[in-house]
């Protein structure tokens, strides 16, 4: 597994941003998932049925748990 890049080295991920730490828990409704940056990034949701995207957790109508943002 490699990390991508484009252009002159630049990383195509920028930013990942930690939600649910050990002592506050982040839980969303499947209407409530946040969209990162307007849809450029991607929320990671764990729900009954697995770890998923939030675009995933949405379609489906799951909430669950909101791991961390990237973008």
């Amino acid at each position: 597994m490699e990390l991508r890049y484009v252009g002159k080295n630049e990383p195509v991920l920028t930013g990942i941003k930690r939600v649910s730490k050990p002592g506050l828990r982040v839980y969303s409704a499947s209407s409530d998932i946040p969209r990162v940056y307007g849809g450029l990034g991607v929320a990671i949701v764990s729900t009954s049925r697995g770890v998923m995207s939030g675009a995933q957790a949405r379609k489906q109508h799951i909430g669950g748990e909101v791991i961390c943002h990237v973008w």
